[in-house]
């Protein structure tokens, strides 16, 4: 599965203005309601190599329900999947369905390369779970600019025998930020500093969770350093001291926070139910001792990931294009998805299946079943406008309050000071 299509930070996408469309008579229709035909190309993310017989059917199925069309599969590497999506939007070259996560998007919808759904498509919208369809919208401009498609989110696992140790109730993990930094001091003052509860430093998702608002309303401006961010940083820097917070933390990536948990080194990790496959190979013995708990939240509600599927705004096949996009992303042809690998469906209703509701005692049910009710009121905290260089900045700045280089709340005001500075270059 292309774990990394799921949850990866995609570089922000910098269109020359020849991408901006400005009409003539190349430019698409947004009329979606002539006839489906002709001839289309449909781009995927990495997903050749695992699902291409997935993906034929789908196809063939769709050729068979419109005949007179015809789908063109395309499928492009994971890495420099932006800069592939840059580059043909600037020659002109965007096929007419695209693999795309809200932050690639969302420069192609400033760009009028994304045909706006909410006025093409609305008549699909209640298809879709709210949060899932609101994903794809942009601050500051109206509309919705592509199909909801896969969503993940996961639980907290933690390693019951090291809470054991420190003399913490295993069968009682934190479910609160409160409870989780007093455990994890508690772990770190046990185990003399050896045992870290958490690997990696907050992010701007964990912001969100906490329940920093991240951005204005009108999407012009950051808003991560107020009282509650400051706040948050703050109890890292604590953490971070106490040794609570492992010491790689500020070079630390997924995969590496990832071994940390597996070796026993760190208490606690996020992961989804593709990671349960891993700890039973891997690390059996860590496997034995998993305990599962929930995203902790301010907010009540968890962090998901989701995949779109966005249409051309310039395609000279609308009807078929926006049929096309549908198609892929609907109820059946998303369960069908779903059951082939650990990811979930965006449609409404899906997540009632018995698939996702029904226990049968194995660990792996047991995530998907709590990840599938979690997903029901879940939102993609990370702002559709928060690109890969503004992470880099928040990221640089956190360090620096962990280090103590800065306070933390000057960290987070230089950070947003420095996305506030890229996001008008994004303008």
């Amino acid at each position: 599965m292309p774990r990394r299509a799921l949850t990866a930070a995609v570089v922000a996408l910098a269109l020359p203005l020849s991408a901006c469309g400005s009409g003539g008579d190349d430019t698409g229709s947004t009329d979606a309601s002539g006839k489906v035909e002709g001839d289309i190309t449909f781009q995927t993310w990495n997903l050749r190599a695992n699902f291409k017989p997935y993906f034929e059917g789908v196809i063939a199925d769709f050729e068979k329900e419109y005949p007179g069309t015809k789908v063109k599969w395309v499928d492009q590497p994971a890495e420099g999947y932006a800069d592939k999506i840059s580059a043909d939007a600037a020659g002109g070259t965007l096929p007419d369905v695209v693999n795309v996560s809200p932050d690639l998007v969302a420069p192609l919808a400033k760009a009028g390369l994304a045909l706006d759904l909410d006025k093409a498509a609305a008549k699909y919208k209640k298809e879709y779970l709210p949060g899932a369809w609101a994903s794809h919208g942009i601050p500051g401009m109206e509309g919705t600019y592509a199909f909801p498609w896969y969503l993940n989110t996961g639980p907290l696992f933690y390693n019951k025998s090291l809470f054991k140790e420190a003399g913490l109730d295993a069968s009682k993990p934190p479910q609160t930020y409160d409870e989780l930094f007093d455990s994890a001091m508690e772990l770190a003052e046990k185990s003399d500093g050896k045992v870290a509860t958490l690997a990696n430093v907050p992010t701007i998702e964990d912001f969100g969770r906490y329940g920093v608002p991240l951005m204005n309303d009108e999407g012009t401006a950051f808003t991560f350093n107020d009282a509650k961010g400051v706040e948050l940083l703050t109890k890292y820097k604590e953490l971070y001291d106490a040794k609570a917070l492992d010491s790689q933390a500020l070079t630390a990536t997924p995969e590496s926070s990832g071994k940390k948990f597996l070796t026993g080194a760190v208490a606690m990790n996020p992961g989804s139910a593709l990671d349960l496959g891993n700890f039973k190979k891997q690390a059996p013995s860590l496997y034995k001792n998993i305990g599962i708990t929930d995203q902790i939240t301010s907010t009540g509600k968890v962090n998901m990931y989701v995949m779109g599927v966005m249409v051309n705004a310039q395609t000279k096949r609308t009807p078929a294009a926006v049929a096309f996009a549908h198609y892929v992303t609907d109820a059946q042809n998303q369960m069908s998805f779903a059951k082939k690998v650990a990811i979930f469906p965006s449609t409404a209703g899906s997540l009632d299946d018995p698939y996702f509701t029904k226990e049968d005692g194995t660990d792996e049910t047991r995530v998907r079943v709590a990840a599938a009710k979690s997903l029901k009121n879940a939102v993609n905290y990370t702002p559709v406008l928060f690109s890969e260089q503004m992470k880099t900045e928040l990221r640089n700045n956190v360090a620096k309050a962990l280090q103590g280089k800065e306070s933390p709340k000057a960290a987070l005001d230089n950070a947003v000071k420095a996305c506030d500075r890229l996001l008008q270059q994004q303008g």
